[in-house]
């Protein structure tokens, strides 16, 4: 008996999420249609312009693809130098002794913090001293929103790597080091190569949080509805840009805001599709 509910579970598991995962796609393109219809798919996403005046009305999703981009790819180039010897020193080099432990047990708790934390310490504490650095005139911008993003994941990034290091076979190392390999050449010839799929299955879940991130990318990107000259400049992302505008949205702009929406879950399904492949691709090698 108990068989047959853990079976019918799992088969109701498996019809369930596929059914909300197409229902999300249908109700997002449904509702997204007018835009489309109205400015033409790849004029929409092409289009700089974001008009809101009544008779005039023209939007474009390409400043904030930009600026999702900028800021997701920033963010990753900060994050990776500082969160992968995070996930060597916790996961290989001192594993298992008390200063490991100690800094995986904060590096957990940075890691669970709500965004809004995030956006509020950035805003009070790291937006002035990128001001008084001359790093943003206004303090908030691209790099602003980007170096936050970076903190963010830097944790989550080393947390998910040190797991996938801890797993590589201690048979894998200790034959290496029989052989006279350093603990250089051993990370490098050996746990890198076992790891490496998993780590790099890690950065690809921080590039998702990095996309979808929308409190601490609002409170600090400056959120002017135009695209980004610079690192230095305001702009918007399309996560901010629907939390900014939403609420008062009706009618072609509530139309192009879900678009922007279904383009941002595209663009996400994309990217973590392609870290599949790699991650494949990396094993079978």
């Amino acid at each position: 008996m108990q068989d047959k509910i853990f079976k019918a579970l799992l088969i109701v598991s498996a019809i369930v999420i596929p059914v909300i995962g197409g229902g999300i796609i249908y109700s997002l393109t449904l509702d997204a249609s007018g835009a489309f219809e109205h400015f033409g798919f790849w004029n929409f996403i092409c289009s700089d312009d974001w008009v809101t005046t009544a008779g005039k009305e023209k939007y474009g999703a390409l400043p904030f693809i930009t600026g999702t981009m900028l800021t997701t790819g920033l963010a990753l180039l900060i994050c990776i130098p500082f969160s992968l010897p995070v996930a060597l020193f916790t996961g290989e080099y001192f594993r298992g002794k008390k200063i490991a432990t100690a800094l995986a047990t904060v590096t957990d708790l940075l890691a669970g913090i709500p965004s809004i934390i995030y956006g509020l310490w950035g805003f009070y504490a790291l937006r002035p001293i990128f001001m008084f650095l001359n790093l943003s005139p206004q303090g908030s911008g691209i790099l602003t929103a980007a170096f936050v993003l970076a903190i963010m994941i830097v944790p989550y990034a080393a947390s998910l790597s040190s797991e996938f290091i801890k797993m590589v076979p201690a048979d894998l190392k200790e034959a290496a080091y029989g052989l006279g390999a350093t603990r250089a050449e051993v990370i490098r010839r050996v746990i890198f190569p076992t790891a490496g799929s998993g780590i790099f299955s890690a950065y690809i879940l921080a590039i998702g949080r990095a996309l979808g991130e929308t409190m601490t990318v609002t409170m600090l990107i400056g959120n002017t509805n135009q695209m980004p000259e610079t690192l230095r400049t305001t702009g918007n992302t399309m996560a901010s840009i629907i939390a900014n505008q939403f609420g008062e949205a009706d009618g072609l702009k509530l139309s192009s805001l879900i678009a922007i929406g279904l383009i941002l879950f595209l663009i996400t399904a994309i990217i973590n599709l392609i870290g599949k492949i790699m991650i494949r691709r990396a094993q079978h090698v």
